[in-house]
């Protein structure tokens, strides 16, 4: 169960930090408009969230 959860966390996270799909204004045409950059970030927002959920209710 931590070992899912520590997954989670560090892909949650993977995915809020490249939410925007961008790099640096020399691709701009691929880049996400603001409504999918937030929905990616929320849904990263929610893993890292789950995974913690998961990491601190485990038993040992």
């Amino acid at each position: 169960m931590k070992t899912i959860g520590f997954i989670l966390i560090v892909v949650g996270v993977m995915v809020m930090a490249g939410s925007a799909n961008d790099c640096d204004g020399k691709c701009m045409e691929q880049a996400n408009d603001i409504g999918t950059m937030l929905m990616v970030a929320a849904s990263g927002l929610f893993a890292t969230l789950v995974g913690a959920l998961a990491v601190f209710s485990a038993q040992d």
